[in-house]
């Protein structure tokens, strides 16, 4: 797997692993009867909470923890010192490690006194309703209630509130779940009384009143408030050198970046390690692995990143899975990332399954991202250089406005490479889209602008290298970048997005085009254009823009020379990850004769050999290649009827 592990600057990427021989064991095991605090820690003799073991641990010092349930909010005391010397929390592996922000509750009783509904007339309807209270129990909310907080932090600079609903920024960050479902809030009591399902927050944050689904009795479930913001954090920043290994962390009630605060968080510091771990129902972010925010102080020599987060599944994140600035050096593979963004907060711009800022030297290889919400997959924000993006699968991003954002990076080369993106849905007004009857659009000198859905957007991003991807079903381009001419601080210039290599792709039904390039200086060949239609291929400036097939873009741009158009079916099976090529039931439409002049390929393996002049030669698999010719796209073959298996994570670790 050597292929997929080699940086855009031809180095490979440095790796590190936990190298230390623990001298030090310490159990926890909360469900064992003679489990307390104060004893040794041993198989026989376990503590009972994990905050007891990282009040002990210290370099060399593994903490074994046993299956169960343990609510509590894991502050490490001490980090490691080096690769030989770290301190790691592992589950035992006699049943699931569950930390939880969250609390059981059962003192709750039938709510009273408010209005359901605006409309004086339904009282007759109220009746039928059965709302619950939970006045929150002081013991339960020590130095945190997220029910008084409201989601937003401190900067709000970057929102834009002519443009969003600020709903779920004024939310409450506490949750409430029954049989470990959410609820979902409501602003004003009257909420209650238009769905079932919810839950409404008194203005002082003391108490909560809810409604199950079908007006069941809380009796029966199992309800949980959030009590804390953190499951696994360090109360101090810095703390490197530490492993998370095989734990579940739930419910943890983080508010909306920035501060990126995690359910599990490395909080500044370096050298961590995140494996084989669950996160979900995180209200805000999942993990967070870099300098927390903009407003600390830049301190000279201070490492961030250089983490490793492997193999885990970080599910329904609120607003971000994995979140880090200024973490460098990052290895993030193998991990399941679904159902990020719940909370809507996309123009809050902090919204990715991955968000990444300033990245250098990174690799991320061989993830699942899937069913993202009003938010990217993954979002690579400023100042990105000589990081890798390879092996991935993004699928199904649903009001997406792109699958992968690279954002006004204007040094070094970023490259993203045998991939696999696939449906993304846009998110605009679709009311704003004026119908032109007729031919009243033919001699328009600029596109409208109002649809977007991008494979990968590029913003005003420089030496871009995008390589043997697969991008398909996007609701406007496969590719589209734009300048950012006046995004400017200090000696910073203005990004051009120029210089982009766009080579050995496999395009397929890209809703308005398959490249949207803003000028023509940049590079375009070896790609395979299939089911697209019309000027697929365009160039926006100087206006009006061009749009062009094939054999135009050919001749009047000198663009993919060995580039090829063809008309064959691609399926993708995105819940079972599997794909398959299929010859087409029809053909193109083309007046008489048109077709004869279009060289189109009609049999998937019939798609030729274009030349390797790629930074990788490796296929989806990563198997090496030989030098010379590859056909374009993610695989070394590509034929039909065949089943391929395409979840890229590795499953013998």
């Amino acid at each position: 797997m050597g292929e997929t592990a080699k940086l855009p600057d031809g180095s490979m990427f440095e790796f590190w692993e936990d190298e230390t021989v623990y001298d030090i064991v310490l159990h926890v095991n909360s469900t064992h009867p003679d489990a307390d605090d104060r004893n040794a820690g041993t198989l026989k003799a376990p503590l009972k909470t994990i905050q007891a073991a990282a009040e002990r641990a210290v370099p060399g010092t593994r903490v074994l923890i046993h299956g169960g349930e343990y609510r509590e909010w894991v502050h490490p005391v001490c980090g490691g010192i080096n690769a030989s010397h770290m301190i790691s929390y592992e589950a035992y592996g006699d049943g699931e490690v569950v930390i939880k922000a969250s609390e059981k509750v059962e003192n709750f009783r039938p709510s009273n006194g408010w209005r359901l509904y605006n409309n004086f007339g339904k009282k007759k309807e109220e009746a039928k309703i059965k709302v619950w209270e939970y006045c929150l129990e002081p013991n339960l909310f020590l130095g945190y209630n997220p029910f008084c907080a409201v989601n937003i932090l401190h900067d709000r600079l970057f929102i834009e509130y002519d443009k969003t609903d600020m709903t779920t920024y004024l939310n409450r960050r506490g949750m409430v779940f029954c049989d470990g479902k959410p609820l979902t809030q409501v602003s004003l009591c009257n909420g209650l009384g238009e769905k079932d399902g919810t839950y409404w927050v008194e203005a002082n944050g003391q108490r909560v009143h809810f409604r199950l689904w079908n007006d069941e009795d809380p009796a029966d479930h199992r309800i949980e408030v959030t009590c804390r913001e953190q499951c696994f954090a360090p109360d101090e920043p810095f703390l490197s050198y530490i492993k998370v290994k095989g734990l579940t962390c739930a419910h943890a009630a983080t508010g909306a970046p920035v501060p990126q605060r995690g359910a599990i968080s490395c909080y500044r510091g370096h050298h961590w390690i995140i494996e084989d771990c669950t996160v979900d129902w995180s209200n805000g972010v999942g993990i967070d692995v870099g300098n927390e925010c903009w407003h600390h102080e830049m301190i000279p020599g201070q490492k961030i990143g250089y983490s490793v987060i492997r193999n885990c599944t970080i599910s329904n994140a609120g607003v971000c899975g994995i979140a880090g600035l200024h973490a460098v050096h990052m290895l993030i593979e193998d991990n399941r990332i679904e159902e990020t963004g719940w909370q809507k907060m996309e123009l809050s711009w902090e919204a990715g399954a991955i968000k990444l800022h300033n990245s250098v030297n990174s690799l991320i290889r061989r993830n699942l991202f899937r069913n993202t919400f009003r938010a990217d997959h993954l979002w690579m924000d400023c100042g990105n250089e000589n990081n890798r993006i390879t092996h991935n699968l993004f699928l199904d991003g649903r009001e997406q406005r792109e699958a992968i954002f690279i954002e006004c990076t204007k040094d070094g080369v970023n490259l993203i490479d045998h991939n696999i993106i696939w449906n993304v849905e846009g998110r605009f007004d679709r009311n704003q889209i004026k119908e032109q009857k007729g031919s009243a659009g033919w001699y328009a000198m600029t596109e409208s602008g109002e649809v977007n859905g991008y494979g990968i957007y590029g913003e005003g991003t420089d030496r871009l290298r995008i390589e043997h991807n697969l991008i398909g079903n996007c609701r406007s381009a496969g590719y589209f970048a734009k300048p950012v001419s006046f995004r400017m601080h200090g000696l910073e210039r203005g990004g051009t997005s120029r210089d982009a290599w766009i080579l050995n792709n496999l395009f397929y039904r890209c809703g308005e085009a398959a490249v949207k390039f803003p000028t023509k200086d940049n590079h375009c060949d070896g790609n395979t254009y299939v089911g697209m239609e019309g000027g697929y291929l365009r160039i926006l400036y100087p206006e009006p823009e061009v749009c062009l097939h094939l054999p135009s873009w050919q001749e009047f741009y000198q663009f993919d020379r060995e580039g090829q158009e063809g008309w064959f079916e691609i399926e993708v099976d995105t819940d079972h990850l599997k794909l398959e090529f299929k010859k087409a039931d029809d053909r193109p439409f083309g007046f008489p004769g048109e077709l004869a002049k279009r060289d189109i390929v009609y049999n998937p393996e019939e798609v030729r050999t274009v030349d390797i002049h790629t930074l990788s030669q490796s296929d989806f698999y990563g198997n090496a290649l030989e030098a010379g010719k590859v056909i374009p796209g993610p695989f070394a073959e590509m034929r039909k009827g065949k089943v391929y298996e395409i979840d890229c994570r590795r499953k013998e670790r």
